[in-house]
């Protein structure tokens, strides 16, 4: 299909195909990157479990430095998508390249910003990221490299959230998922065959990084994609730099909770033990499989529905987000229920000789699957309020889970608890986060209606602001 009409086709097919098949056939490529990703996220740990405990429980606390490298990417790249898909559904292709272009080029300078202040004070920053005195050396061979990455992961997060919001979830997942798979390769080999240990995961990880970047920007210097990446486009107006904010703010803070969350439940799981905290953290990575599986999902949700309220077609918004929420719910119930059963299992794959890493380990993923189908159903309600450019409930939401959710309760269930404590904490807040979504989902359902009734009078006589769109 040639470029031109293969571009018009995407943009067509948000408006014109049936709602199950747009969303799944977006969803996909997602599921998939973000599997491949966790899959090398695990390669890692895997391949460092054979050097200990204490090497394990670095590459735990290392997962908090991704946070913070993401941290305003996610800004940029889930904001750009939201106002992106907007502008799409509203036929403003030129606003759309300024916006992708400016989100990109921030996102970049943020990226070299981590990445001079972590070399700078690398041991006091993986000491606060929760390292303890036997793991922090081997925390600061993994952080040096991957912060030599920080500014391309930053930048390909624009970029995949953005390939998205125009429709081309294959090359984003395209994108993700080559580097996922080089990073599989490159970890036995640096790791094992060339003796290099924890340093070794960590280059094998950073060389990934830059090769997805790659992947990722090619489709736009050739021109595959809708949209331009151009230093011509570089306008971080105030309202450019508005709309994304409004709704990026939400995954930015959702990621700063998240490191916040991380370094508080490190720094407990610490003053237990090695084990303890390493258990944790490779629970952590386990779970990132049906998180992502529906993470994946609400990606391929979220540009349809915003570009569908962009191009006013409300129906299509409300068919959209009762597919998506039952779909998640009872895909996050029968996931759940197959990773309960085989817990056991997956958790002795990274430390067969630490009995107390088994147990922590297998009771986290036990208690974090049971609330699997609340998880995925908040996660909709969220990504219905970024697609909407609800930033309010978007910000709410995304930081429930956490923070709002989280941070109140898990010194407390640590003192009463203690390694019980620290492992069950992440599935209260999952369901605490329920009693959010369902006032957010009220107040957003009857915006659709009642701006649907705004738009049946006269064009003319009722104008809608720039802003909303």
């Amino acid at each position: 299909m040639p470029k031109a009409a293969s571009q018009e086709y995407r943009k067509t097919r948000m408006l014109t195909e049936p709602i199950p098949k747009i969303i799944t056939s977006m969803a996909v490529p997602s599921i998939i990157a973000f599997l491949i990703n966790s899959i090398y996220s695990l390669a890692d740990t895997y391949f460092v479990s054979g050097i200990g405990i204490n090497a394990t429980a670095a590459v735990s606390v290392n997962s908090s430095l991704d946070q913070i490298i993401m941290m305003a990417g996610s800004l940029l790249a889930v904001g750009a998508n939201s106002y992106i898909a907007r502008l799409l559904g509203a036929k403003k292709e030129k606003k759309a390249n300024e916006v992708l272009s400016t989100a990109f080029f921030l996102a970049a300078v943020f990226g070299i910003a981590v990445m001079l202040l972590g070399s700078v004070f690398m041991r006091p920053m993986v000491q606060m990221l929760g390292a303890t005195p036997t793991c922090e050396q081997y925390s600061i061979d993994y952080a040096t490299y991957i912060l030599l990455a920080a500014p391309f992961m930053a930048a390909s997060f624009v970029m995949n959230q953005c390939l998205r919001a125009e429709g081309s979830a294959l090359l984003s997942m395209i994108g993700m998922g080559a580097g996922g798979v080089l990073n599989c390769v490159l970890d036995p080999i640096f790791i094992v065959g060339l003796d290099l240990g924890v340093a070794g995961a960590s280059m094998a990880t950073a060389i990934s990084k830059l090769v997805s970047f790659g992947i990722l920007i090619f489709p736009y210097l050739t021109h595959h994609s809708i949209l331009r990446i151009s230093i011509k486009n570089f306008h971080p107006t105030r309202d450019i730099m508005s709309q994304i904010i409004k709704v990026g703010s939400s995954s930015m803070f959702r990621s700063g909770l998240a490191v916040v969350a991380a370094i508080m439940l490190n720094n407990l799981a610490g003053q237990i033990s090695d084990d303890v905290l390493a258990g944790i953290g490779v629970s952590t990575r386990i779970m990132m499989f049906p998180f992502g599986i529906i993470l994946g999902f609400g990606t391929g949700f979220q540009p349809v529905v915003g570009f569908c309220w962009g191009a006013k077609h409300y129906d299509r918004v409300r068919a959209a987000f009762r597919f998506s929420a039952w779909t998640a719910a009872i895909g996050g119930g029968i996931m759940g229920l197959l990773v309960a059963v085989f817990a056991g299992p997956i958790i002795a794959m990274f430390g067969k000789s630490s009995q107390e890493m088994l147990e922590i380990g297998e009771l986290c993923i036990r208690l974090q699957c049971l609330a699997l189908p609340i998880h995925g159903w908040v996660a909709v309600v969220n990504m219905l309020c970024a697609g909407l450019g609800d930033a309010r409930g978007a910000l709410l939401l995304s930081t429930a889970r956490q923070g709002s959710c989280f941070i109140p309760i898990v010194h407390l269930m640590a003192f009463l608890l203690g390694a019980t404590g620290v492992a069950s904490v992440q599935a209260v807040a999952d369901i605490l986060s329920l009693a959010l979504a369902i006032p957010v989902l009220r107040r957003v359902m009857k915006k659709i209606p009642s701006t649907e009734d705004i738009q049946n009078l006269p064009k003319e006589a009722v104008p809608i602001p720039e802003g909303q769109l």
